[in-house]
């Protein structure tokens, strides 16, 4: 049963793992300045696109499973990619057959990039808040009174902040990238394995 759903087990103790971590961090002191008003907005977003990926991650290698199981036991869904090719390819030659195969892969391909997509787009969330972070800094910055004591103060403390945003927000979406693209693997593992078992049930039919 435990190999059955190993890529549901291998989604999750990596999640949990990740989370573990997380929560030590948390109880660490480390994330306090994650949680900082100038960074609530950008870490917010970064974390929302991340669990957006997350979410989709876990359905399609919940579905990857199942279609999976179907497979192995010779009875796939019909509905499903691996059902409607095993029912195309039916009394048809093996040219035909690969073509067949090239089609199921580019389609159940297309069902996990989304999630590289998301991944991806974290570093680039984590990038534009680096750049705010940068502008936010530059812009307590005044040369003509940079010379006067009482003004060194307030400009110090505006490129602090600044700082802090550039730097928490590409590490946010840094180690947010890395979570969700480990979570990624095991999506392509799981369409991998789909389409060698799809295709050597064909096969075998074909024999048959």
């Amino acid at each position: 049963m435990l190999y059955r759903y190993l890529l549901i087990v291998r989604f999750a103790l990596v999640n949990i793992v990740a989370v573990a971590l997380l929560i030590a961090a948390y109880l660490q002191g480390w994330l306090d300045g994650v949680f900082a008003a100038e960074l609530l907005v950008l870490s917010g977003l970064i974390c929302i696109v991340f669990l957006y990926g997350l979410l989709v991650c876990g359905l399609r290698i919940w579905r990857f499973c199942t279609d999976l199981n179907a497979v192995a036991a010779g009875t796939p869904d019909a509905r499903s990619q691996a059902g409607r090719y095993l029912v195309q390819i039916e009394g048809i030659g093996a040219e035909s057959r690969a073509a067949l195969a090239a089609t199921l892969r580019l389609k159940l391909t297309d069902r996990i990039v989304v999630v590289r997509h998301v991944a991806n787009s974290l570093v680039f969330l984590g990038l534009i808040g680096t750049v705010i972070g940068f502008i936010i800094a530059l812009s307590g910055v005044d040369p003509a009174t940079a010379g006067q004591v009482e003004n060194v103060t307030a400009m110090v403390s505006t490129l602090i902040n600044g700082m802090s945003v550039a730097l928490y927000t590409t590490l946010v979406g840094a180690v947010l990238y890395v979570w969700l693209s480990i979570n990624y693997r095991i999506l392509v593992t799981g369409a991998v394995d789909l389409i060698a078992a799809t295709m050597e049930l064909g096969e075998a039919r074909a024999r048959a």
